[in-house]
């Protein structure tokens, strides 16, 4: 019998990871707002704001190379616990008066520790749940967190009215200590999923392990770059339209919801596997419009169409998941997240440089035809049939 919603929630372990899950978006979100107020305040430097913003999610890319091994090899309960610890003490060492080097060291730190916590959330996902349960089960993680980051801006930025920045992030921080509690408290311990010692050494060799095989090559590509284009045109929301990017935004996140409904409860499993390059193409299609700069009605219709296309990312990942051993789990979606939330901030920042030379809706097309570009290239390799298995080539190399 298939999974349903109410089933996911009378998973014993589900509900608690997602309690954690979602306080730590929230909290992150409220963090982020307050602490890119906070820069600008200091310093009247947009740069500097965005870079403390959106900052974490760059620093990714150096935890995927380094840290990722330890998300296989570290008990999920406690590691989980720990990250939002230490991501509770960070958010309150940055509503301290600090220098503003210390910021962003503190900022570098986080995203370090950010690329672990994804790998080993999604791995123990993954674990709780029954094969046929994961696409469900990470639907209704995407679904809550575009609601949670509407949410947490909105609530952010009556907080910031309110308390002031500085205690935004003491709140923030409250928040993480909660994730951390709930998570102790509820989740079962665990043992690792993969033994050895997590060292960089094991890391990089992992990463060549995952990437060696073409099929899931092709689909770490296909998750990383259409997705961080495009992000790069939500990121000209703003700067498009300054008095509607919010109702922008809330659309993004409505067809967001949508496609990702769609894609877990409504596709049935055979069809899943042939409509990922379609997705792909939806998401960036719609974009091509913007360079007539359709006015912000029709540009809200446009981006709700667009990012129905997200739920392409679900049908990945469970295709990745299909062609991974489960002692990998952890390091392979923890890859998947660092390179992906690494691309969204490569996306933004070659989208904002676009405009610059541009317009905000130019750019936007621009990004559109360079995402279909990138997945007209990988749609061969992600429907190539009789390929070897990639178990096999993972067991020889970390053996």
């Amino acid at each position: 019998m298939p999974m349903t919603y109410r089933s996911l929630f009378r998973t014993r372990e589900f509900t608690p990871l997602f309690v954690t899950s979602s306080a730590q978006v929230a909290a992150q979100t409220m963090s982020g707002l307050a602490l890119g107020t906070l820069v600008y305040r200091a310093t009247d430097s947009p740069l500097l704001s965005a870079l403390s913003m959106f900052g974490p999610s760059l620093a990714q890319v150096l935890g995927a190379t380094t840290l990722l091994s330890a998300a296989d090899r570290l008990p999920p309960r406690a590691t989980t616990t720990g990250v939002a610890l230490a991501f509770a003490a960070g958010t309150a060492l940055l509503a301290a008066p600090v220098p503003l080097w210390a910021v962003f060291a503190l900022i570098l730190v986080l995203g370090l520790v950010a690329s672990l916590g994804g790998g080993v959330r999604w791995g123990l996902l993954n674990e709780i749940l029954p094969k046929d349960g994961y696409i469900l089960g990470r639907s209704v993680f995407n679904m809550a967190n575009g609601i949670t980051q509407i949410t947490g801006y909105a609530t952010g930025g009556v907080l910031i009215a309110v308390l002031s920045p500085r205690g935004t992030l003491l709140t923030a921080a409250a928040l993480y200590a909660t994730a951390a509690t709930v998570s102790h408290l509820a989740l079962t311990p665990r043992p690792p999923r993969a033994t050895g010692r997590p060292s960089v050494r094991e890391t990089w060799r992992t990463n060549a392990a995952l990437l060696s095989a073409r099929p899931r090559r092709h689909l770490y590509l296909a998750l990383w770059l259409p997705n961080g284009l495009i992000v790069g045109c939500e990121s000209l929301y703003v700067s498009y339209a300054p008095d509607h990017a919010g109702l922008l935004f809330a659309c993004a996140a409505l067809g967001m919801l949508a496609g990702d409904v769609a894609a877990a409860r409504l596709l049935p499993p055979r069809l899943r596997p042939r409509l990922g390059v379609p997705l792909l193409l939806l998401l960036a299609a719609p974009y091509l419009l913007f360079v007539l700069h359709p006015r912000p009605g029709a540009a809200a219709v446009l981006v709700t169409v667009a990012s129905v296309g997200f739920a392409a990312s679900l049908l990945q990942q469970e295709r990745l998941m299909a062609v991974t051993p489960p002692e990998l789990a952890g390091h392979a979606l923890g890859l998947h997240s660092s390179g992906m939330l690494t691309m969204q901030g490569v996306g933004a920042a070659l989208a904002g440089a676009t405009a610059q030379l541009t317009s905000p809706g130019g750019a936007m097309t621009v990004m559109a035809l360079a995402s279909i570009a990138v997945t007209v290239s990988l749609a061969p390799g992600l429907r190539a049939a009789g390929a070897p298995d990639p178990r096999t080539a993972i067991a020889r190399r970390t053996a």
